[in-house]
């Protein structure tokens, strides 16, 4: 068995890449002179594919060491076994991409989508006459994902069985459904991500960090978190509170609370669910849960469409992944709740009215949104100091009035924020 390197691959230039480049793009739109770009096997080192859009394209083997494809769209593209070591990916989209035993140390891969991407182990024999059959091996010593930034990246249902991402850095990132068995993620930042349904079967997470990750439904048989720093983690495992822990069955009390607000305090009584796990509560959506008191407690992935919230004491509150559009919050209490991934479309978080002129503006301070879905909400007049809203859609959110004292906002499409 011999071994081949990318020393040997055709080098092309800047020109060359934009004309094939170019003619990848007509075939996409499906115009004249179009052909699809083939970069397999060939040196592509330090060159700029940015903002290009090469779906299906083939970069077998290919040298990439150092590119730049901020941007760029890659959905389907073939990049197997190639040298993406330090490869710029920033906001790119590889949805199932083959990334089969590419070489991913040090890549910048930070807001990338990944979705159903191939990352699992592969090496490419290649028939030599005179030597038989060789193995590419690409320059230097490989380590896969070891030390990658994937800093908010789109994980989702990814393939990384038996990848190596030793030290890697997946703060925030979206691993649903991902495959992980036999990984080494040993040392890796896993800080707030979302591991909802991975397979991390005989996984070894020693060393890694998972502060405030979420490990629900997720296979864990062998899994080694030994030294893992594990503070925050959100696992099936009940977090503060269990429902039975309340005095009466929780579906008597949100009756008695309905009552509570349909006569104006007359009958019935206020629901107080402060630090209650309420993940095992049937759908929450339309019921009317106005000035609810659940400080601190878990709506991780609960259906809360269409919910009444005007009011609610919610400080602390766990919302990830939670679904409340269209909900009714105006003048709710969000002070310091978790709303990564929540869907908060045209839901109302503004003012909420109390008589002779007054009104009561929502709280959101140091709320987190990462992800959040916001789009055609309504932020009028909310207090919005230091809370961080960064990569949620805020398309048509109204922001008129708010308090945005420190608030990280992302760059996206315009909003209102003048009265």
């Amino acid at each position: 068995m011999q071994q081949e390197t990318s020393s040997d691959f055709e080098k092309l230039d800047q020109e060359q890449v934009n004309d094939s480049r170019k003619r990848h793009e007509k075939l996409i739109r499906g115009q004249d002179g179009g052909v699809r770009a083939d970069f397999s096997f060939k040196d592509l080192r330090g060159l700029d594919f940015a903002g290009a859009d090469l779906s299906e394209a083939n970069f077998t083997g290919a040298a990439l060491y150092g590119a730049n494809f901020a941007r760029a769209k890659l959905d389907g593209a073939n990049l197997f076994a190639a040298d993406l070591r330090e490869t710029n990916f920033t906001r790119a989209s590889l949805r199932r991409a083959d990334l089969r035993g590419v070489l991913l140390r040090g890549a910048i891969l930070v807001d990338a989508d990944l979705y159903d991407a191939d990352l699992r182990e592969g090496v490419i024999a290649m028939r030599n006459r005179k030597n038989g059959l060789n193995f590419l091996e690409h320059e230097k010593d490989p380590s896969d994902l070891d030390g990658a930034l994937l800093i908010n990246a789109n994980l989702e249902r990814a393939r990384l069985s038996g990848a190596s991402a030793v030290a890697a850095d997946f703060t925030d990132a979206v691993m649903k459904g991902c495959r992980l068995v036999r990984a080494n993620l040993k040392r890796a930042t896993l800080h707030g991500a979302n591991l909802d349904g991975a397979d991390l079967s005989g996984a070894d997470l020693s060393g890694a960090d998972l502060r405030d990750a979420v490990i629900c439904h997720t296979q864990t048989v062998e899994t080694d978190f030994s030294g893992a720093e594990m503070n925050g983690v959100l696992s099936d495992v009940p977090v503060g509170k269990p429902l039975s822990s309340l005095p009466r069955p929780l579906a008597d009390m949100l009756k008695d609370h309905n009552r509570y607000v349909s006569s104006l305090g007359r009958e019935g009584r206020t629901a107080e669910l402060d630090e209650i796990d309420l993940r095992s509560a049937e759908s929450l959506a339309g019921l009317n849960l106005a000035g609810m008191k659940a400080r601190g407690a878990v709506f991780y992935g609960l259906d809360m469409k269409g919910v009444h919230l005007q009011g609610a004491q919610l400080e602390g509150a766990d919302l990830r992944m939670a679904d409340l559009t269209g909900a009714d919050m105006r003048g709710i209490n969000l002070t310091g709740a978790r709303l990564h991934h929540c869907n908060l479309r045209n839901c109302d978080l503004g003012p909420l009215p109390l008589g002779q002129d007054r009104l009561l503006s929502s709280r959101m301070q140091r709320a987190v949104l990462h992800h959040a879905d916001l789009r055609g909400a309504s932020l009028r007049k909310a207090n919005l100091t230091a809370a961080v809203m960064s990569h949620a859609d805020i398309a048509g959110v109204d922001l008129r009035g708010a308090t945005l004292a420190e608030t990280v906002l992302p760059k996206q499409a315009p909003v209102r924020i003048s009265s």
